[in-house]
């Protein structure tokens, strides 16, 4: 799946695994290694950062797969053009979380057995109140923060959903075997 690609622009980063933020200069020659969740992973140099979907544009002559190509096309956590969805549903948060992904392991967040709790609770003006706790691979990873914050991006954008919060939490600690049968197909654990 990797592809060579050199960037037309200077390209706003993240660093894996530490979470920092950088800027890859613009003629910088980067294999693109994931695409899932909108955003893509590239190894550039001798190490790894995540591109943000609104600078994907940047590499040039690549072309992301169209919303609904493939089951691991990456997805904006919003209903599809002319899907009809209005009404709020649970079944859509646990859709829009399945949108995010560790940038390092082609699993969503559900499936690699992060999101531990899933709260929905009704607001006075009629919407909902989201609340997700979700943990993460290792303790010491700074992609936390980035991987939350898609989830509740993704969340908040859903139609009735008034506030969405995504808190990191590390009791129980993740194991492997929290990874579900889906998951495990995917990294060929079975």
């Amino acid at each position: 799946m990797s592809s060579k690609h050199t960037l037309s622009k200077d390209t706003p980063g993240t660093l894996i695994p530490d979470g920092q933020p950088t800027t890859l200069p613009a003629g910088t020659t980067v294999i693109v290694t994931q695409t899932l969740g909108g955003s893509i992973t590239v190894r550039a140099g001798a190490g790894l950062c995540r591109i943000a979907r609104e600078h994907v544009g940047h590499l040039e002559g690549f072309v992301p797969m169209h919303e609904g190509a493939s089951p691991s096309t990456a997805s904006t956590g919003s209903p599809p053009a002319g899907s009809g969805q209005t009404a709020f549903s649970e079944n859509a948060v646990w859709d829009a979380l399945k949108t995010c992904y560790d940038p390092e392991i082609p699993v969503n967040i559900v499936d690699l057995g992060l999101v531990y709790d899933l709260s929905v609770e009704p607001t006075p003006a009629g919407g909902r109140q989201i609340e997700v706790k979700m943990t993460l691979t290792a303790p010491g990873c700074g992609m936390g923060p980035v991987i939350a914050e898609d989830a509740r991006a993704r969340i908040a954008a859903l139609p009735g959903v008034e506030s969405a919060r995504v808190h990191i939490v590390w009791d129980p600690a993740w194991t492997p075997q929290m990874i579900s049968d889906d998951g495990r197909k995917v990294l060929g654990l079975e």
